[in-house]
């Protein structure tokens, strides 16, 4: 008997982690599947399009990746980016069947194209760049991204057409929007929109374990059938009338098979194709690294992504996924959260939340005909608040008056102009901000180091020059190389400035090193005058004779 009791434990331990991730994957197909088709129709895809994804992302994605409980989809965050492609191409809500068909089959050519790119970075370890953004544009693009999403999305919520096509121009036409809302559809997607900010609230505990997004699903099927939006008809609401009928539901095809849709490569070698590969690589490689690394810190088993391979696992699936009609997919943080909250102990929970996705459309493709496009929306401007919260917009002036400066330049020229641009002006702002506080120019491109040994268990990093952004991986690489038996003393003490971006990344590193049982100690900096009271805040070399001096050396 004892002699089996050893080889018994190890299946028992399997078939419980087993069991985790079946609960676990079939919980988050319930979220997913609601935010895929919401997702897939903002931007300007079909609704099955986002399934197709997330799809692939849970059946291909996991056993390339080692991430174990990241969750591979559409997200959010690519809307912006994907419907403005469509647009470009001659696609959007006003144009002819025939040409938004043409539009969404060639961003599906860019978007292979973009994840063909992603796979080249992946193989020369290329990821980590994604570390050169600044924190503050970051946030600041994510902030006007979710502000796109609602402007988009509030004329779907409320059963109008709108006549502006930009985000701030939609803005300013919300009121006309308001008077020319249809009273039932604009009830609905009201409805579902509180529904969801109060569904956490709820003081019944099994009621909240049920996602609010399949609540919001589920409620909204419900008072489509009772409204009879299947059926073209007209009703008399404050003496004017309003008409009623199946445009204001989802469109999806009767099989899943006459949903695939093949990629058109004409558009990919365009100044426009050009344009958005490069938007959809940096972005969708950016958003999903981030996202990769924020999982790795809420896994309660403290596993480490290998961030270069979840790349390879990501720019995989986007070659695969839009190569049958599916949109672009990054490892997805909120569906991920869900995931660890879940349960989940390994990277089958993703592959379970694929097959069950694939079981649906597959066999249920008529049901999501009956999801009202308003409950969709409502979904989507629930998302796009939580990108751009006003805790966001308070979190960052608590660290720094400079901070604030560069997300709010960052938001504004994104809605003004288009994302590349808005991010490239608040990485200007950086830049000019860190030359008028004393960093030179060379500063910005390198660091100046002095690596020294205090004693026989330290290893000393003497960062001499100003230590921002531009500069981080440099820095990294140095600390990095130290033996892993030493102590690591990062010494900021003759360094005239030291950006917020840089502490950020500098604790998170710590972070990740102290998880590895080693350890980084940071000193130097009780000599700097901060911007605010906040650990992240920039900090400057107080003024004196040797400040003076180290800024004409440097």
């Amino acid at each position: 008997m004892d002699r089996t009791e050893p080889s018994l434990a190890p299946q028992t331990v399997r078939g419980n982690a087993l069991r985790a991730d079946f609960l676990s994957g079939f919980l988050v197909f319930l979220i997913a599947l609601p935010l895929c088709l919401a997702i897939s129709l903002a931007s300007g895809y079909p609704a099955t399009a986002g399934v197709f994804t997330a799809i692939v992302g849970g059946l291909v994605a996991p056993f390339i990746s080692n991430s174990e409980l990241t969750i591979k989809g559409p997200a959010a965050g690519l809307i912006v980016i994907v419907l403005g492609c469509v647009l470009e191409f001659g696609g959007g809500p006003q144009a002819a069947p025939e040409a938004q068909w043409q539009a969404y089959r060639m961003a599906l050519g860019v978007s292979v194209v973009a994840g063909l790119i992603q796979i080249a970075f992946a193989l020369l370890r290329s990821g980590i760049f994604s570390e050169l953004f600044p924190s503050s544009a970051v946030h600041g693009m994510l902030a006007a991204i979710g502000v796109i999403i609602i402007s988009k999305q509030i004329p779907v919520l409320l059963g109008t057409i709108p006549h502006a096509k930009e985000p701030l121009e939609l803005l300013a036409e919300i009121p006309r929007l308001v008077a020319d809302a249809n009273p039932r559809i604009a009830f609905l997607g009201l409805f579902n929109l509180l529904l969801l900010f109060v569904w956490p609230l709820l003081p019944v505990q099994w009621l909240r374990r049920i996602p609010g997004q399949m609540a919001v699903l589920l409620i909204s099927i419900f008072l489509g059938q009772y409204l009879d939006l299947d059926h073209a008809h007209s009703y008399i609401f404050a003496g004017r009338e309003y008409e009623l009928n199946d445009r204001f539901l989802v469109n999806v095809p009767d099989s899943i098979l006459a949903a695939v849709t093949f990629p058109d490569f004409s558009g990919v070698a365009t100044a426009a194709g050009i344009k958005w590969i490069v938007m959809f690589t940096l972005i969708g490689t950016l958003e999903s690294l981030l996202s990769a690394k924020a999982v790795d810190l809420l896994d309660p088993q403290r596993r480490k992504t290998d961030y270069n391979r979840d790349l390879l696992a990501v720019g995989t699936g986007n070659v695969l996924a839009a190569c049958i009609g599916g949109l672009p997919m990054i490892s997805e943080i909120v569906r991920s959260k869900a995931n660890i909250d879940n349960g989940a102990q390994s990277r089958y929970a993703n592959m379970f939340h694929g097959l069950f996705l694939l079981l649906f459309v597959a066999l249920l493709p008529q049901l999501i005909h009956r999801i009202p496009l308003a409950a969709l929306a409502a979904m989507l401007v629930y998302t796009g608040f939580r990108l751009a919260h006003p805790r966001e917009f308070i979190h960052i002036a608590q660290v720094g008056w400079d901070q604030l400066a560069v997300f709010c330049v960052t938001l504004v020229g994104v809605l003004a102009t288009d994302l590349l641009v808005g991010v490239l002006l608040g990485i200007a702002l950086k830049i000019v901000l860190h030359l008028l506080r004393g960093a030179s120019p060379r500063s910005l491109v390198a660091p100046k180091l002095e690596i020294d040994q205090p004693d026989e268990r330290t290893t000393r990093v003497k960062v001499r020059s100003s230590a921002v952004f531009s500069t981080w991986l440099f820095l990294r690489k140095a600390l990095l190389a130290v033996d892993p038996r030493r102590t690591i003393l990062l010494d900021f003490a003759e360094a005239p400035l030291v950006d917020s971006s840089i502490l950020q990344k500098v604790y998170d590193l710590q972070e990740d090193l102290r998880r590895e049982g080693r350890t980084l100690l940071i000193d130097g900096l009780s000599d700097h005058t901060a911007t605010s009271s906040h650990p992240l805040a920039s900090r400057r070399k107080r003024r004196g004779p040797a400040t003076m001096y180290s800024n004409i050396a440097n």
